[in-house]
């Protein structure tokens, strides 16, 4: 839930992880186009593991979807893309007690290394993830 900065991870409606997380630093409301430094709200798949990314290893949030593209194209502008759950920067996870106190993505879901090692161990790719700024009825 955004407004909380937290991820909850679920097996069914059984309560498994909780994360606090860093969003976009712009995170209220939905990503509308690139470089709007806001995280995605809806329901979206994570569809492939990035470890070669610059931050500590990744999975890949597959926004932007259809309507995604045409409210962006409607708009004459790019909805953006490579949306992540991620850990620190590369190098920089030291920093990690300091960086998650603060909003400072350009749209991603951060979370520290530690956690990134054990939530790629918990989350198989095409896991379903949804997004949102208020809990979920």
């Amino acid at each position: 839930m955004k407004s909380e900065r937290k991820m909850y991870l679920f097996d069914g409606s059984r309560l498994i992880r909780e994360f606090d997380v860093a969003l976009g630093a712009n995170p209220k409301g939905h990503k509308q186009q690139e470089g709007d430094e806001r995280t995605p709200e809806g329901r979206y798949q994570l569809d492939y593991i990035k470890e070669d990314s610059s931050f500590y290893r990744a999975m890949h949030v597959s926004y932007p979807n259809e309507l995604d593209k045409q409210t962006a194209k409607e708009r004459g502008v790019s909805p953006g893309g490579l949306i992540m759950v991620h850990g620190q920067r590369n190098r920089l996870g030291w920093l990690s007690l300091l960086s998650q106190r603060f909003n400072w993505t350009n749209g991603c879901i951060a979370i520290t290394n530690d956690e990134m090692d054990e939530f790629l161990t918990l989350v198989p790719v095409g896991t379903v993830i949804d997004i949102s700024w208020e809990p979920l009825p």
